[in-house]
């Protein structure tokens, strides 16, 4: 019969898998830097890693410490037509080019090796590589079909959500209408507003680049 020891190895090496994909707990962890997305329905906090995901990580942190998430939306909720408690939400700039900094080289889930689990936190990005920019998304639900597989390059996921998922199932759930192609049937009726972003460790950094959508709009001269 196993001893003890035996036994409690074969039960480690089971739950190995699992310990891989660990979550820093919600305090300081060395490799993550956490931030708090403080939305008009709560406040969610990711932590972002820095280790696996350096190129994406430093990305989203800069659009944090400029502010430029600031006053943007969750647009889009998808709900899995199997199951509606599972899909994503996705928020950022959306379409405001004068919030946006240059693209950001892609990091595939095959190479940082995280991937599109529960809670996980990712860039979207339009149909092309190296052209995600400052939207985000975050999985409600294991989602691999956006890891690179084959020919797909997938999405490229570079943290997680530590406190603040009933926040991202709230989101989930609102009602939804209109879009095209993809993203038909799935965007937010009523946009939930991301009031500011902000790193809850380190110092800021910010980019010192113009923020434009800060500039007021000329107003059109009255006609004579």
């Amino acid at each position: 019969m196993p001893s003890v020891a035996c036994r409690l190895a074969v039960f480690l090496f089971a739950l190995l898998p699992g310990l891989a994909n660990a979550q820093p707990a919600n305090r300081p962890t060395p490799g993550y830097t956490r931030v708090a997305i403080d939305t008009s329905v709560g406040t969610i906090i990711v932590a972002v890693d820095q280790r696996r995901a350096p190129l994406t990580s430093a990305n989203f942190l800069a659009y944090a410490d400029d502010q430029r998430l600031d006053g943007t939306v969750f647009y889009r909720a998808a709900r899995r037509k199997s199951d509606p408690k599972f899909g994503l939400i996705q928020g950022g700039i959306d379409t405001d080019l004068r919030r946006a900094l240059p693209p950001v080289r892609h990091e595939p889930t095959s190479q940082t090796g995280i991937r599109h689990l529960d809670a996980t936190l990712s860039m979207a990005r339009p149909d092309r590589p190296n052209s995600a920019s400052g939207n985000f998304f975050i999985t409600v639900g294991p989602t691999p079909r956006m890891d690179a597989q084959g020919s797909s390059i997938g999405y490229a996921a570079f943290g997680h959500v530590v406190a603040g998922m009933d926040v991202v199932r709230r989101i989930l759930a609102v009602p939804t209408c209109c879009g095209t192609g993809p993203m038909r049937g799935q965007m937010i009726v009523k946009p939930i507003t991301i009031r500011h972003v902000r790193r809850l460790d380190g110092k800021a950094r910010p980019t010192g680049k113009v923020k434009p959508w800060l500039i007021p709009r000329a107003k059109p001269r009255p006609k004579q």
